[in-house]
């Protein structure tokens, strides 16, 4: 009798027969392609890019010439100039991307993080 092959799992023993019929999960269930894309709001004279953050987008989506993605942290913005204060308001929520600069304001469906700490 020949000898089979099989594998240990926690819920038992699986010969080769059961393993080809198991189907693997996943790793990168959403494609590049199908990733929802943020909303260009306006370009400043600069050239800097203002856009609107995703829900609970928290890294840079801009692409560079090459097609590279930037993926830079979004972080609170403050010290902001005259022209985004004129365009945005003087206490605007505005998040700026740490490697490439890009102006992000917030989304509608996210509560504002405007507030002060309450304990």
């Amino acid at each position: 009798m020949p000898a089979r092959a099989c594998h240990v799992r926690k819920s038992g023993l699986i010969t080769d027969d059961k393993m080809e019929s198991i189907v693997m999960a996943n790793p990168h269930p959403t494609t590049p392609d199908t990733m929802p894309a943020t909303e260009l709001v306006d370009t400043l004279p600069d050239g800097t890019k203002v856009k609107r953050r995703l829900l609970r987008m928290r890294a840079c989506n801009e692409k560079d010439a090459k097609g590279k993605l930037c993926a830079g942290h979004l972080k609170r913005w403050y010290f902001f100039g005259d022209e985004v204060k004129r365009k945005f308001g003087e206490n605007a929520e505005i998040y700026r991307c740490e490697h490439c600069k890009t102006l992000y304001l917030p989304n509608p469906d996210e509560a504002p993080r405007t507030g002060t700490l309450a304990y």
